[in-house]
């Protein structure tokens, strides 16, 4: 009876290999709810079965450069949890977002069978969010931003904060966040010397600075505790 669910966390293990840069045995075990002793043994079935996992002491375990798995088969749940999310997504008021999630979705249908695709277009049909029912897009800088943010370049944004008044800034991305169908972005202001917080829909323009900055190495859970008290006194939302 163990050799069926350990089958299936190994796959599940590979799976997570290819997909992150490391991963480390403790949050494999807490995923797959087992010891840390059993990941260790699992390592090292993949290892001898010829998959070439790299060891980075004191780190985790990563997937070699340049190996690929075969594709991926998804579940009738998962493949359903991906139709039901794009249905979310083609209601997000990003245009951006929505056009590249939708080209990603199309990848990502070629890899069902026959009878899933059948299923997925019929699940489709009868999924409806009553969200942003007009359908309306009052921004196009996700994408932008979220490159920016992965990428540590410092942005030139011209915003126009809720009180109209207009500001140039250069910004260096620090985190994202949705609220009531609205995307805020967290970032360093370099014109305040402080973190604000600005509403996407509400940057006007976005010029490269062909700029980099070094990460804050910070997470965002340490941001809201360092941060959350001064929120009101840090955000740009009104243009201060």
């Amino acid at each position: 009876m163990e050799e069926k669910p350990r089958l299936s966390r190994l796959t599940a293990i590979l799976t997570q290999l290819q997909s992150s840069r490391i991963v480390t045995a403790k949050m494999l075990a807490d995923k797959h709810k087992v010891s840390i002793r059993t990941i260790y043994r699992d390592i090292r079935t993949l290892e001898k079965s010829g998959v070439p996992i790299v060891t980075e002491e004191g780190k985790g375990y990563s997937m070699m450069e340049g190996y690929q798995l075969p594709p991926v088969m998804f579940t009738e749940d998962e493949a359903n949890a991906l139709i039901t999310a794009e249905q979310l997504i083609l209601k997000n008021k990003d245009a951006s977002f929505v056009q590249y999630y939708s080209e990603a979705i199309l990848k990502i249908k070629a890899l069902l069978k026959g009878p899933q695709k059948d299923k997925a277009s019929l699940l489709k049909e009868r999924i409806y969010f009553a969200d942003n029912y007009l359908n309306q897009k009052t921004s196009n800088y996700l994408m932008r931003i979220q490159s920016a943010l992965t990428n540590f370049e410092v942005l030139n944004i011209d915003y126009l904060s809720l009180n109209q008044q207009s500001t140039n800034r250069n910004i260096e991305p620090f985190a994202l966040y949705s609220s009531q169908e609205k995307w805020l972005l967290i970032a360093y202001c370099r014109l305040r010397k402080a973190f604000r917080v600005f509403r996407i829909d509400h940057i006007q323009k976005i010029t490269n600075t062909y700029k980099h900055f070094e990460s804050h190495n910070m997470t965002l859970e340490e941001y809201y505790k360092s941060y959350d008290k001064y929120y009101q006194d840090t955000s740009d939302l009104n243009g201060k």
